[in-house]
C-alpha cells in the first residue's frame, strides 16, 4: 500500500478516534451551548451552509448560531451588527465550530485540513489555490495556527497549499496542539471583522462590489 495511502487511513482513523472521544467528553458543554442559543436567539439553534470540500465537492457544515436571523452574511462587510453577545463568546473560544465533530464523523471534514470557504469563492480561485481543495476541509489548520484572521486572503491560501504538500500525522498532531492554545487563550479571532480588511484577492462578493477586486 502506498505511503499516501498508508498515512491517509491513519488520519482517518485519528478523526474518528478524537472525533467521537470529543463529542462523548464535550456532550454537557454543547448541550449547555445549545440550550444558552435556544434561550438568548431562539431556533434555529444550528447554523448549516454549503460548503465545498475534498475535490470541491459541496456538503452541509455545520456551526452553532451566533448571529441574529436575517440576510446572508454576502451583502454585509461584516458580520458586527448581527453578531450577538453570546456569539461573540462562542466565537472568540471556537465554541461554535464543536457541531463539525458531527462532519469528521462522517467523512465530510478531518479534524485538521483547509477551512472550508463560501462556494462563491471556487470560480475566483487561480489553479494554484484551488489545490487547497487536495485535501478534506478541516475543524482547524495550519493557516488558523499561523495567524487566522490576522492574515490576509492570499497568505491563508499559500499557506493551505502548503499544507497540502507536506501533510503528514505528526504535522496534524503539531496543529492540533497549536489549536488547543490558542482556543484556550481566545486569540486570532476578530469578531464581526470586515471582510475588506483581509480580502486582498476580491474573492467576497462585497469586496468585489467595491471594486477592489
Amino acid at each position: 500500500m502506498p505511503a499516501r495511502a498508508i498515512s491517509g487511513f491513519a488520519k482517518r482513523v485519528l478523526d474518528i478516534l478524537v472525533a467521537s472521544f470529543g463529542m462523548l467528553l464535550l456532550a454537557p458543554l454543547m448541550l449547555a451551548v445549545a440550550l444558552a442559543i435556544r434561550w438568548r436567539m431562539g431556533s434555529p439553534v444550528l447554523f448549516r451552509q454549503r460548503r465545498p470540500g475534498y475535490h470541491a465537492r459541496p456538503f452541509t457544515m455545520l456551526k452553532f448560531r451566533t448571529m441574529t436571523e436575517g440576510d446572508t452574511a454576502a451583502t454585509h462587510d461584516s458580520d458586527a451588527d448581527r453578531l450577538t453577545r453570546l456569539g461573540r463568546r462562542l466565537r472568540r473560544y471556537s465554541l461554535d465550530e464543536l457541531p463539525q465533530l458531527w462532519n469528521v464523523l462522517k467523512g465530510e471534514m478531518s479534524l485538521v485540513g483547509p477551512r472550508p470557504l463560501l462556494m462563491g469563492y471556487l470560480e475566483r480561485y487561480t489553479p494554484e489555490q484551488a489545490r487547497r481543495h487536495d485535501a478534506k476541509p478541516g475543524v482547524t489548520g495550519w493557516a488558523q495556527v499561523q495567524g487566522r484572521q490576522d492574515i490576509p486572503f492570499s497568505r491563508r491560501l499559500e499557506l493551505d497549499v502548503w499544507y497540502v504538500d507536506h501533510r503528514s500525522l505528526r504535522l496534524d498532531m503539531r496543529i492540533l496542539w497549536l489549536t488547543l492554545a490558542k482556543m484556550l487563550r481566545g486569540s486570532g479571532v476578530h469578531s464581526g471583522q470586515d471582510v475588506r480588511s483581509v480580502d486582498d484577492l476580491g474573492l467576497h462578493p462585497v469586496t468585489r462590489k467595491r471594486g477592489l477586486s
